[in-house]
């Protein structure tokens, strides 16, 4: 079972946007410098995730794309479909056939695999995946301060200033 670069890559830039739009447009180069994705790849992904309505465009100068709804009625699992991935941890992808041709023993247990990883990515939203960046940056940033150099200087005691 994987999920393809094509699914990852499109949750991050959706993340990205979320996480960098503030309102307003975010550029497509940006997103790939920041994520270091190919820029011709997320202009194909961003092809499809516009065509199912989860991203608007905008032309001219500042522009590149937004959220089309707000983060927390966008699911993982909308945008995964937007780009045609699917998460499928049978063999023969729901057709029946996974072994010469005929269902295998364990197809259901597979079957139903899909069902709870499908029924998870819809229950998760670009708002928790927002909220949950927030905290890691916090938590992060709160770790360095923690262990910041300090520069301690010495008092004036005898032998350590300079002899004249």
């Amino acid at each position: 079972m994987r999920l393809t670069t094509k699914g990852r890559y499109a949750v991050t830039a959706m993340l990205d946007i979320a996480l960098h739009g503030d309102g307003c447009a975010v550029s497509v180069s940006d997103i790939s410098r920041r994520q270091r994705i190919s820029q011709s790849y997320l202009e194909r992904l961003f092809g499809r995730l516009h065509r199912s309505q989860l991203v608007k465009s905008v032309h001219g100068p500042g522009g590149g794309y937004l959220l089309a709804s707000e983060p927390g009625g966008i699911s993982i699992a909308d945008i995964i479909h937007a780009v045609d991935e699917t998460v499928d941890a049978t063999q023969c992808h729901g057709q029946l056939n996974c072994h010469d041709g005929e269902r295998c023993m364990t197809h259901e247990l597979w079957a139903e695999l899909n069902m709870e990883i499908n029924r998870y990515l819809a229950s998760v939203t670009l708002a928790q995946l927002v909220a949950s960046q927030h905290a890691k940056s916090a938590a992060e940033s709160q770790q360095s301060q923690q262990w910041m150099p300090v520069s301690i200087e010495r008092s004036g005691a005898a032998g350590d200033g300079p002899s004249g």
